[in-house]
């Protein structure tokens, strides 16, 4: 199992967060949008083909989630996926909109 590292990066109003994996050049990312200092709106997910099947779109909403949960915003999920995995995770509740 490789493992992946992720990274964010933020400006006052847009963010990334990237998910490198252990032996792989590719990269994974999950954007956002800032609409206010309690509110996140993810907008998308992407992972490339070589990395599919390792976890790198589940590691991204997690990593999501417990930011939402330290730092004290809410997520809205625009993202197909991220709504997904927002769906099959109910103990996520507490911070989706």
């Amino acid at each position: 199992m490789s493992t992946i590292t992720i990274s964010r990066v933020a400006n006052d109003s847009k963010g990334l967060y990237v998910a490198h994996v252990d032996g792989f050049d590719e990269v994974g990312e999950l954007t956002f949008s800032r609409a206010s200092a309690a509110l996140v709106i993810v907008d998308h997910t992407g992972v490339p083909d070589s990395l599919r099947g390792r976890g790198v779109g589940a590691a991204l909403a997690e990593r999501v989630v417990a930011d939402a949960r330290s730092e004290g915003f809410r997520i809205v999920p625009l993202c197909p996926f991220f709504k997904a995995q927002a769906a099959r995770h109910p103990d996520w509740a507490d911070v989706i909109q």
